[in-house]
Formats: C-alpha cells, sequence, structure tokens
C-alpha cells in the first residue's frame, strides 16, 4: 500500500478523532451551562479544543438604539450571556488569536454553541490587537539624539531637551484619538510626504458647517510635526507604518484571565456618529442617586447634551441656548431649553447633584469654534473692588463661562455666569459646594455655594474662586495683596499668553523666599478630599506637570491655600518620574491617584511630606509621597518608564460600584481600548477590555448603585467611547455608527446569570 496514502488516511483518521472528542467535550461542557429565559450560554471550541479567554459578542438592531452585550469564555469555554432583552441576536466569537467567527442567528432562552476559527496568519492576528500594541512598533530617538540640533543637525527641533519631552509630544495626538489605531496605521502613502499630506486633510469631529474643525484638526496636526522638528517627525512616522506595511507585527496581547473572565460589558449606540466628550450617571459621592435613570452625555461640537435610558435602550438628545448678547440676561443666567432649534451652545463636562440635576460646564459663550458667537464682557462684580473675590484678585476679560443646570423632573435649564474659565466640576466633602477647574486663567480654582444659588439665585452671592497661592515665606497665611505675589510660570499661559483672566503680572521662573507665590499652571480634573474640607486638582501643564491641593478654608479668600506637588525629577536632572498628568482622583482615605499620559498611574500620600509649606515647598519638596506604577502593555521603542497607553482620566471606585472592592483607583486605557482597575494591595492590575467595535478611546467613567440589595446586577460602571474622529472606531465610517455607552459589571464567575 502506498505509505503516502498510509500517513493521509491515519492523519485523518487522528483528526477525525480529535475533532470527535472535542465535540464529545463540548456536548459534555455544554450540559453544564444552565439555560435561561433572558440568557444564551453554549461553549466555544475551535480545531485546537475549548478556547478560553475569548469573547462572545451578542448584537442587535431590534431596539430602540443598538445594543451590543460581550462576555469572556471560562477555562472550558463556556460563556453566557446574561440579562439579554427579547430580541433577535447574531452571535458570534472575537479573541486574540482568532479571527472572527461567522455570525450565527440567535435568541434568548435557546443555548448555542459556537465554532471559534484561529487566525491564519500573525499579521491576521494582529488586526484584532488594541492599538498600543501597535503603537509599540514606532521608534523613538536614542536618548542620545537630545537635546536637538535642528534642521542642520539631526532635524530634531533644539527645543526638545530629552527623549521624554518627545514621547510627550507624540503621545499629544492622543488626546483625540489613538494611535496605532487601524486608520492611523495603515495610511494609503507611507512616505514623508504621504503622511505630510495626511495631516493637511485632517477631518474634525463635526458638521463643518456648525463647528469648522477640520482646518482647526489640520492646523493642530502640522503645528505638533512642527514641533518635533517637521522632516524628523515626519521620517519617524513613515518609518512605522513603511514597517507595518512590509509585514511587522506586536506582540500579542493576553487573553483575559482570572476575574477579567467574570465581566460583563453592555454597550448602546447613543450619540449617533457624533464626538461624546464625557458621561454621568450619578451623584460621585451618593452613587445610588438617581438609580435606574438615564446616563448623560456631551457632545459639543454639536453644542447638545445626550440621555440615554437603559431601561428601554433610547437615547434623546437636549439642546439648549445660552443668551449671549445681553451680559444683563446673563447675570440672571439667561439658558433657554430648546426643542427643534439648533443649540449654539459647548457643552464640556457633566456632574450630577444630590437632587439628581445635571450640572454641565459650558464654554461657548465665545472662545469656542462657533461663526455667531457674540463677545460678551464680564459681569461688573467680576472686577468690582467692593467684591471681596474681585479685591483679592480681579477677574477682567471677556473668557468668562457659564455654568448650566439641567432638572430632568422639570425640564427646566439656568445658568450661572462665572467670573473665570470652568473646566472639570466635582463636589466637595460637604456635598453643598460645586468646585471648578480653571484650564485658561493659569491657575485658579472656582466654586459655586449650590445652596445658596437655590435660595437667592444670585452669582454674586453663590458664587468664589482664588488663585493658587503657596504659603513660600512660611507664615501660615497668605499675604491678601496679590501685587506683592511672586508669579511663578510652571506651564500655564494665562498672564503671558492672554488667554485668561486676573491681572497681567511678569512672569519669574525663580520664587522670592520672602514672599506668597501665586503658581501659573493650567488645572484640569479635579477631585474631593473626603478626609479633609480640601480638594485635588491635577495640572496638565506637561514640563513640569504637577497635582495641587486646594482649599478654601473657613473664610474665603483669605483662607485659601494652594499645596504643589510635582512629580520628581530623575537622577540625570532632566527626566520626571512620570510626566503629562491629566486624571485626578482621591479614595476615601485621601490618597490622591493620578493617571499620567506617559503610561503611568501615580499614588501620592501627602500624610508622609516632611514640608508642606515655606520656601522650598515649590513642587519637588516631596519625593518621599510618591509612586509610580507603568500600566499594562508593551513599551515605545526606546521608552524607559510608562507605557504605549495613554491615560485621560480616572476615577476611585469609592463604594466598590464594581464588585473588585472600595477604594480602587481605576484609569482609563485610551490607547489600550480598556479601563485599567489597579489593586494597591497586590499591586496587580485587572484590564476591562472592550473588544467590539474596536477603537474604545475613553477619557473617563463613573458607577452606580441601581440596587444596593441587586448583588452584581444591581450596580455597575458606565464609560463612553470619545474618539474627536469618530470613524476611526470600528465601523464608523458609515457615519451612524457610535459612540457607544459601555457599562462594565463583575459577577462572580463567568456564567452567572
Amino acid at each position: 500500500m502506498n505509505r503516502k496514502f498510509v500517513r493521509a488516511l491515519c492523519a485523518s483518521t487522528c483528526l477525525a478523532m480529535v475533532s470527535g472528542a472535542w465535540s464529545q467535550m463540548a456536548l459534555a461542557a455544554s450540559a453544564d451551562v444552565p439555560v435561561v429565559a433572558d440568557g444564551i450560554g453554549g461553549v466555544v471550541t475551535s480545531s485546537k479544543g475549548p478556547e478560553a479567554g475569548v469573547w462572545v459578542i451578542a448584537e442587535t438592531n431590534d431596539l430602540a438604539t443598538r445594543y451590543i452585550k460581550m462576555v469572556v469564555t471560562d477555562d472550558q469555554g463556556r460563556f453566557m450571556l446574561p440579562e439579554l432583552p427579547k430580541a433577535k441576536y447574531q452571535v458570534w466569537v472575537r479573541g486574540y488569536g482568532l479571527v472572527d467567527s461567522k455570525r450565527v442567528d440567535a435568541n434568548p432562552g435557546k443555548n448555542t454553541n459556537l465554532t471559534a476559527v484561529l487566525a491564519p496568519t500573525p499579521k491576521a492576528a494582529a488586526d484584532y490587537y488594541p492599538a498600543n500594541y501597535w503603537f509599540s512598533l514606532i521608534k523613538v530617538p536614542d536618548e542620545n539624539e537630545f537635546p536637538g540640533t535642528g534642521p542642520k543637525g539631526n532635524g530634531i527641533a533644539p527645543s526638545i531637551i530629552t527623549q521624554q519631552q518627545w514621547i510627550r509630544r507624540m503621545k499629544g495626538c492622543i488626546t483625540c484619538h489613538q494611535q496605532g489605531d487601524q486608520t492611523t496605521r495603515n495610511p494609503q502613502n507611507n512616505t514623508p510626504e504621504g503622511w505630510a499630506e495626511r495631516i493637511n486633510k485632517a477631518r474634525g469631529p463635526g458638521d463643518q458647517a456648525i463647528a469648522n474643525h477640520g482646518p482647526e484638526f489640520s492646523q493642530t496636526m502640522n503645528n505638533g510635526m512642527t514641533g518635533f522638528g517637521r522632516t524628523r517627525g515626519l521620517a519617524m512616522f513613515a518609518d512605522w507604518t513603511q514597517r507595518i506595511e512590509k509585514g511587522a507585527v506586536p506582540e500579542a496581547p493576553p487573553r483575559p484571565q482570572g476575574v477579567e473572565r467574570n465581566i460583563v460589558l453592555t454597550s448602546w449606540d447613543w450619540a449617533a456618529g457624533r464626538y461624546n466628550h464625557d458621561e454621568i450617571s450619578t451623584d460621585r459621592l451618593n452613587p445610588t442617586v438617581n438609580a435606574n435613570g438615564p446616563i448623560y452625555g456631551v457632545i459639543p461640537t454639536w453644542g447638545y447634551m445626550v440621555a440615554l435610558d437603559p431601561k428601554t435602550h433610547t437615547a434623546i438628545e437636549i439642546g439648549y441656548k445660552v443668551d449671549q448678547a445681553k451680559s444683563v440676561k446673563l447675570e440672571k443666567g439667561a439658558v433657554t431649553l430648546l426643542n427643534d432649534e439648533a443649540p449654539d451652545a459647548f457643552p464640556h463636562n457633566p456632574m450630577i447633584d444630590a437632587k439628581g440635576r445635571l450640572w454641565v460646564t459650558e464654554r461657548g459663550r465665545y472662545g469656542a469654534p462657533r461663526p455667531n458667537d457674540i463677545p460678551v464682557d464680564k459681569a461688573a462684580y467680576c472686577t468690582d473692588p467692593n467684591f471681596k473675590y474681585a479685591k483679592w484678585y480681579p477677574q477682567p476679560g471677556r473668557a468668562s463661562r457659564t455654568n448650566v443646570i439641567y432638572d430632568p423632573k422639570t425640564k427646566t435649564v439656568e445658568g450661572i455666569p462665572m467670573c473665570n474659565d470652568i473646566h472639570h466640576l466635582m463636589y466637595g466633602r460637604d456635598k453643598k459646594t460645586m468646585y471648578f477647574s480653571d484650564h485658561a486663567n493659569g491657575g485658579v480654582f472656582s466654586w459655586v455655594d449650590v445652596e445658596v444659588w437655590d435660595k437667592t439665585k444670585d452669582p454674586r452671592q453663590a458664587m468664589g474662586w482664588c488663585p493658587f497661592v503657596l504659603d513660600t515665606n512660611g507664615d501660615g497665611k497668605i499675604t491678601p495683596d496679590y501685587t506683592q505675589w511672586t508669579v511663578y510660570n510652571r506651564g500655564g499661559g494665562g498672564d503671558e499668553e492672554g488667554g485668561g483672566g486676573g491681572p497681567r503680572a511678569p512672569l519669574n521662573t525663580t520664587i522670592d523666599p520672602k514672599k506668597d507665590t501665586r503658581i501659573v499652571a493650567n488645572g484640569y480634573s479635579i477631585d474631593v478630599d473626603l478626609s479633609s474640607d480640601a480638594m485635588w486638582l491635577a495640572s496638565d501643564s506637561p514640563y513640569p506637570t504637577a497635582i495641587a491641593r486646594v482649599e478654601k478654608g473657613a473664610n474665603p479668600p483669605e483662607t485659601c491655600r494652594t499645596e504643589w506637588y510635582e512629580p520628581p525629577i530623575m537622577g540625570d536632572g532632566k527626566n520626571y518620574q512620570a510626566h503629562t498628568v491629566r486624571g485626578m482622583s482621591a479614595d476615601s482615605k485621601g490618597i490622591a491617584w493620578a493617571a499620567f499620559n506617559s503610561g503611568q498611574l501615580g499614588r501620592f500620600d501627602r500624610n508622609a511630606c516632611k514640608v508642606k509649606n515655606g520656601p522650598t515647598a515649590t513642587g519637588q519638596h516631596c519625593p518621599e509621597g510618591w509612586k509610580f506604577w507603568d500600566s499594562p502593555g508593551p513599551k515605545l521603542m526606546g521608552q524607559k518608564v510608562g507605557s504605549a497607553d495613554f491615560h485621560y482620566l480616572m476615577w476611585t471606585d469609592l463604594f466598590d460600584t464594581l464588585g473588585l472592592g472600595k477604594d480602587i483607583p481605576i484609569l482609563a486605557g485610551s490607547n489600550s481600548d480598556s479601563l485599567l482597575a489597579f489593586h494597591p494591595d497586590t499591586e496587580k492590575w485587572t484590564v476591562l477590555r472592550v473588544p467590539y467595535p474596536r477603537g474604545f478611546h475613553t477619557r473617563g467613567m463613573d458607577g452606580r448603585i441601581d440596587d444596593p440589595k441587586g448583588d452584581w446586577k444591581g450596580r455597575g460602571i458606565y464609560s463612553t467611547y470619545a474618539m474627536q474622529p469618530v470613524w476611526h472606531q470600528e465601523g464608523g465610517e458609515d457615519g451612524t455608527s457610535g459612540p457607544q455607552l459601555v457599562k462594565f459589571q463583575v459577577r462572580p464567575d463567568p456564567l452567572a446569570h
């Protein structure tokens, strides 16, 4: 008998026997998966047997908005998609090392086994990897090439002193979109000239007739490239995509392990293809507020708020208009709720108060990219010397913003015209003061007494503000005369560039130990210190970056205090242990957690500081308070600290809303399709990956408890896709897909229903 035939016969027989064995095992395993009325369960197998740690995805368009449920298989390949609304679903398998399986029609109440498809090539498998894995293939200039020597030298701009500064500039792009997603890594022309043409044609996130964002985006990207040293920057990106075109692929991410296999993801389309900046579901100090109610988001470019009802799976847009023409009306808070009329607003960041009202920082009175903005002078009290805050630190100019309050019970809106820029907002520990960060005025924090506002509707009585002033001379108080403060520039541009309010003053890079010091720096995210009456702020001024502890004290503004803490400088005297903090959150003990764009999580314990004020307390005075961890995933080629990921905002789970424990800090993995939960006790990470649609680029999150007695089904955390060019995410090119609102839950095991 022919030997080749015998070998082939044996191989086919063995394969049939193995396949039969796997089938029998699958049948046995499927018998262990319960059949439930509102669930779909089963077993996932491939030609290699049961597939553990892969995602099973169910999707339907039968509801008011597209609905998606995703779970992970256990070590036997078993799965359970729980709590499915009545509808017809398509179900399929996605996982690392696989390509998507064929979609199968399925209905709740009937289990369905699925067949996974092994990826035929490493390239086919890598198409499903998160963006940070592809981004890790980019070659960063060597450390010894810095400082740059300009166009006649190595092409690197002389203003870039270290490799770390180069990486910071690279990662700035991820503020708006992922680096390494399918759109960025696969341009049509991989030459430097092709990349130059590409950024010249950059599209913005909105309707060009409304927001003219295209030229703005193109200009921003061109300015960024010029900042590298244009020729060198274009060459780096071209080299990256050329190597990918020739077949370079990144290392494979690990499949979900352990508790990561207990994750249940639910997502809804909720913004009709429009860029959604952020979301909020509840009062962050009481996660049962607004229980079972809508989740709110903000769509800045189009000027809407959006609300998703998770019970009916419906999404609505809420439009409003701020009267920009008459400052007298603005002083009374002239905001109108709109129905069909197009809004003329620019909502930025949402928060829910103890009464369930939605607070939104409105940034569009003027200065936002809208064609019909009418400049309006600030209210007279912003500079009135008889108003104590204006006497302490006046706020001249036209850069003020409006805080908008929407009451879903009465369907009414009102506005509080503020004297300074407002960016992010957060309740204080007293649960009656709303605090605001300021991203333009060069270092101001402000607040509104909610009770006073509700009683009087008078912004002059309800609001207050203070600049960032350090007690440098160590006398325990702040000198009341702002002309006597040293003005210390730590990266903010308010005074120098005219971007914000406050009296102009010379910027200094040194301090006078005999005077108190006003810090000029941007304020970004803000959170409450539950162990005191202070608030924490993140300053995303890139070099140096810092966190600030601010408090207004018992008799503001005289009792206002600021403490300023920068990541420690490394032994080389040039680089920092972390750079560019954007997200800031604090746990119940007052420990401050910081999300760094360098791809790191930082922990700061103020109690460890030996010095908190005085002439040395200007940023580098408490290295003993800091500790840092690189976030999961690969590094960039040549990167020393951090990772290829990017972290926008962050949130600390004070109430065990997710189910991983209390006081768990969670990073937004904006470049890794994930949320990243850190366990302080073990210093380990839980990666909460969103596999579909690819391109989960989020900015923040929060958690809500709908039913305190409802175990895992009564709680969860919410986060939204927040890519400004929505078409970068999978399926986004059709103009209707995404962004999605995603709910994260952790159940006791992968078959819990």
